[in-house]
């Protein structure tokens, strides 16, 4: 059994998906997977981050333990990157220079689980500073199956549509099992907020993953039963399968750990909160509106007037960069359809992504040219714009033409 456990976020507004990857490391770990078959990709800016208010540690649950102890640091900072993480999936030699140089060293009889947690927009997640596309992830497993690179693998992927990454892309017959936090055309929500650490502890989807594996006798539990838990559980976001459902037949634990385990402690109630407190749901918010949620959470809860103005500070600028960021992409469309009222509907339409190789041109031209969707989060909401205008057939180079044109704004970072 081989695990590559990957976020690809970072920033301290990101926060949970490091702590979700460090819970996910702690479980397979504990159930008897060995360092040499895990592989762990993260940014590492989070635990001794100065916002941190108990250095060196990172917990995904209110008041929970700490996850980050003994996690392998394979792949860190400006390695966490999606040709590198091609790489490591598919065995190949990746260089010393990037970090551990640990890939997976998997043959025809090793399964493989990959768990991976970040943003994510239409046919693509973030990935540090740039983008892991569905197509490129789909010919990678197709590669792998034919060079029998493994004999079953399983994939769980915490992502704003990340149902896109395999909805018509992955063959039903590769050995390849998936589940995603939603569908492709929808977000993932955020849960867990954490007044001390103003930030959001996990993601719902990921959370009840986690705290099932924590408690189920996962050597019993069948993947069927997991994701069955789970959608049912994360009513906040539409949570998809795709692939080899024979495969979800299998325990869960043929995949995260063959050991039992007596469960991972429980964090006690503390008395003085509700109980919707302590279920991960009641307070999810969805992905994108995350650090506009946690700014406005730390408005209510500044503790004196300097705090206060600072915080509503950090909200007007949020806001503002956002909205400049909007008025770029409007501009932008306009030049393309010259008709206003198109513009408006290309603005807000959500149809299914089909047209993959116009829409990853306009994509990596935007990135390039108008905002790097890796250092300013937010870039990935303006995507959705490129699926329209390629679905309703425009022409590529119209789309590329008028991103060079109105794209003249020097380079950015931190619009989130």
């Amino acid at each position: 059994l081989w695990v590559l456990l990957v976020a690809g976020s970072n920033g301290w507004f990101n926060y949970r998906h490091q702590a979700d990857v460090c819970h996910a490391y702690q479980i397979v770990a504990a159930h008897g997977v060995p360092d040499d078959h895990i592989i762990v990709m993260m940014y590492d800016d989070i635990a001794y981050n100065v916002e941190n208010p108990t250095p060196g540690k990172i917990i995904n649950h209110p008041n929970g333990t700490d996850v980050y102890h003994g996690v392998p640091k394979d792949y860190v900072c400006g390695s966490v990157r999606p040709d590198i993480f091609l790489q490591v999936l598919k065995g190949e030699k990746v260089d010393g220079a990037f970090g551990s140089g640990k890939t997976l060293n998997s043959g025809a009889n090793d399964n493989i689980f990959v768990y991976f947690a970040d943003h994510g927009a239409k046919g693509l997640v973030a990935f540090g500073e740039n983008t892991l596309k569905a197509v490129e992830l789909n010919d990678a497993i197709k590669e792998m199956y034919a060079a029998k690179k493994y004999n079953k693998m399983v994939f769980y992927v915490e992502a704003c549509e990340s149902g896109s990454m395999f909805k018509g892309l992955l063959p039903a017959d590769v050995n390849v099992f998936a589940t995603t936090a939603s569908n492709d055309t929808t977000s993932s929500y955020a849960c867990y907020f954490d007044k001390a650490r103003k930030t959001f502890l996990g993601d719902v989807y990921s959370i009840k993953w986690l705290e099932d594996s924590d408690k189920e006798n996962i050597e019993k539990e069948t993947l069927e039963q997991q994701y069955t838990v789970v959608k049912k559980e994360t009513n906040t976001s539409m949570v998809c399968q795709f692939g080899d459902m024979d495969i979800s037949k299998m325990p869960v634990g043929t995949f995260q750990g063959p050991k039992p385990t007596i469960g991972l402690p429980h964090p006690t109630h503390p008395p003085h909160y509700p109980p919707s407190w302590f279920s991960c749901g009641a307070d999810a918010v969805p992905g994108p509106e995350v650090p506009v949620k946690i700014l406005q959470n730390n408005i209510v809860n500044a503790a004196t007037a300097e705090e206060a103005k600072e915080a509503n500070e950090k909200y007007a600028e949020l806001m503002k960069n956002r909205k400049f960021m909007e008025s770029v992409v409007h501009d932008l469309i306009d030049v393309i359809t010259n008709d206003v009222g198109l513009t408006n509907t290309i603005f807000t339409e959500n149809v299914e992504l089909t047209q993959f190789s116009c829409y990853y041109a306009a994509v990596d031209k935007f990135h390039d040219k108008c905002f790097n969707v890796g250092k300013n989060d937010y870039g990935l909401r303006m995507l959705n714009t490129f699926v329209n205008l390629c679905e309703r057939n425009f022409d590529i180079n119209d789309i590329t033409d008028a991103i060079q044109a109105v794209c003249t704004h020097p380079h950015m970072y931190g619009i989130h």
